[in-house]
C-alpha cells in the first residue's frame, strides 16, 4: 500500500499528534520527516498523557515501525530523554529508527540560536524562535558543515571534522558576539557519548520504507509544524527552517512522490500561532482569552501562550492548494461550544481592495484586515461526539461551510483530546 501524509494546514499545533496516533492503529510504519524538538505532539490514551518532541506518535502502537528521517534535526539529549521516558512507562522502542543521514543539533547550535535571536530582538526584529538550535542546525546542513548521525559512529573521523567546524563556529561566537569559545574536547566527548547511546537506533531508513511499500504496508508520513511556517511557502521570515509540506515529506524521507496516495490536511476549528508574525484573525479580547484557556493553548515544547483567532479560510485554502490536500481533518471543534456567533474569515481587505488569495509576504499580510462571515453558534456540546448525527445542526453547518471555503471535504472531526474522541466521516486510508 502507499503512503499517507499528515500535514499541518495552519501555523502548527493543529493536533497532528492525536491524528497520527489514531490513524497509526491501521498503519505499519510512521515516519517523521521534518523539524526538531521544537515541535510538540500530545497524545492521550488509557495509559495517560504522552508528549512527543522527536519520536513519532505511532510509537504507542507496538506493531508500528517508527522512523526519524533525514529531514529532521535531532538533539540527542532530547531524543534519549524521550526514549528513557517511554521505557519507564513500558513503551517499547525496539522498532524505533533514526536515519544515518539525520543532522545532529550540536551544543554550539543552541548557543548561536540564542545569540542570534537576542541580536534580532535588540533591533525589534525577533522571529520568536524556540532557541533550541533548530535554525542553526539547518543552516549548517545547507552549508555542508553539519554533523550527521553517521558521523557520531566514526569517532576518529568525527574528531577531525569537529575540529574544523568548531574553529569556524568559535570565530563567530568569540569575535562577533564576544562570548567564550566552545571547548573542542568537551564537545567531542559529548558526541562520543551520544554516538554510543544512539548506535542501536541509527541505520539507513530508505530500505525500510521501500520494503514496506513493496510489501503493501501502510506508511504514515508525519509532519511537524504547519504549512504556513514552511521556509519557502510560509509567512517568511516568520517561518521555521524546514519544509512541513508534502514536498518536504518526500525529500525528508527519501521517497518518491508516486508513493503518496493521500494527503490529509489538519486544521483547528479556529486559528493559533506562536511567536512573531502576522495573524489576521487574532483575537485580543475576551473571546481570544476564552479560547486560549478552554483549549489550554500553550506550547507543548515551550509553554508559551499561543495567539488565538477565528478560523482563517483564506489561509486554509492556500495550504490545501500548496499540498494538494485530499482530506481535511478538523480538530478542537468542541472548543467552540457555546460561542455565538462563530466567525470565519472569508477574504481580506488590503489597501481598500478585497482579496481572496493569501499573501505570504509578511508585510502585506500584516496589513490585511479580515472580512468575516458570521454563523450561528451552538449550545449543545460537541465534546466526545462520535458521529455526525450527534452534532447540533449549527455545528454541522459550520463544518459544511468550512469545507466549501477550503475546497476539500472534512473526513474526520476531532471532538476532544482523547484517542477515540473523533468522528470518522470517511476513512482516510483508501483500499
Amino acid at each position: 500500500m502507499p503512503a499517507y501524509a499528515i500535514i499541518g494546514g495552519q501555523w502548527g499545533d493543529e493536533g497532528k499528534g492525536k491524528v497520527v496516533d489514531l490513524l497509526s492503529a491501521d498503519a505499519h510504519v510512521v515516519a517523521r520527516f521534518n523539524g526538531g524538538n521544537n515541535a510538540g505532539h500530545t497524545v492521550i490514551t488509557d495509559a495517560g498523557e504522552f508528549k512527543f518532541h522527536l519520536i513519532p506518535a505511532g510509537i504507542l502502537r507496538p506493531e508500528c515501525t517508527c522512523i526519524i528521517g533525514n529531514g529532521v534535526v535531532v538533539n540527542p539529549d532530547s531524543f534519549l530523554e524521550e526514549v528513557a521516558g517511554l521505557r519507564e512507562r513500558n513503551v517499547s522502542v525496539d522498532r524505533l529508527v533514526i536515519s544515518d543521514k539525520t543532522q545532529v543539533i550540536m551544543p554550539y547550535h543552541t548557543l548561536l540560536d540564542a545569540l542570534e535571536e537576542e541580536a534580532r530582538a535588540a533591533t525589534g526584529k525577533a522571529i520568536g524562535t524556540t532557541g533550541m538550535g533548530i535554525g542553526p542546525a539547518y543552516m549548517d546542513k545547507a552549508a555542508r558543515s553539519g554533523i550527521r548521525m553517521a558521523d557520531l559512529l566514526d569517532e576518529e573521523a568525527l574528531l577531525k571534522r569537529l575540529s574544523f567546524v568548531l574553529e569556524q563556529k568559535n570565530a563567530v561566537i568569540t569575535r562577533l558576539y564576544g562570548k567564550e569559545a566552545v571547548s573542542l574536547e568537551e564537545t567531542y566527548e559529548r558526541c562520543v557519548e551520544w554516538g554510543r547511546g544512539l548506535k542501536p537506533f541509527i541505520r539507513p531508513v530508505e530500505p525500510i520504507l521501500q520494503q514496506a511499500f513493496a510489501a503493501g504496508q501502510r506508511v504514515i508520513l508525519e509532519g511537524a509544524q504547519g504549512t504556513l511556517l514552511d521556509v519557502d511557502h510560509g509567512t517568511y521570515p516568520y517561518v521555521t527552517s524546514s519544509s512541513p509540506t508534502v514536498g518536504g515529506a518526500c525529500a525528508g524521507l527519501g521517497i518518491s512522490p508516486r508513493h503518496v496516495q493521500a494527503i490529509a490536511g489538519v486544521y483547528k476549528a479556529y486559528t493559533t500561532r506562536v511567536g512573531g508574525g502576522p495573524l489576521p484573525t487574532e483575537l485580543n479580547d475576551e473571546i481570544g482569552e476564552f479560547i486560549r484557556q478552554r483549549a489550554w493553548e500553550y506550547g507543548t515544547t515551550t509553554g508559551r501562550p499561543r495567539r488565538c483567532g477565528w478560523f482563517d479560510a483564506v489561509a486554509a485554502r492556500y495550504s490545501a492548494s500548496i499540498n494538494g490536500v485530499t482530506s481535511a481533518i478538523l480538530t478542537r471543534l468542541d472548543v467552540l461550544d457555546g460561542i455565538s456567533p462563530v466567525r470565519i474569515c472569508v477574504a481580506y481587505k488590503l489597501g481598500g481592495e478585497t482579496i481572496h488569495d493569501f499573501p505570504t509576504d509578511a508585510s502585506r499580510l500584516e496589513a490585511c484586515e479580515p472580512i468575516y462571515e458570521d454563523l450561528p453558534g451552538w449550545e449543545k456540546a460537541t465534546a466526545s461526539a462520535r458521529s455526525m448525527d450527534a452534532l447540533p445542526p449549527e455545528a454541522v453547518n459550520y463544518l459544511k461551510r468550512v469545507e466549501e471555503l477550503i475546497g476539500c471535504s472534512i473526513d474526520m472531526v476531532s471532538t476532544g483530546p482523547g484517542r477515540d474522541e473523533a468522528i470518522i466521516v470517511k476513512p482516510i486510508f483508501q483500499s
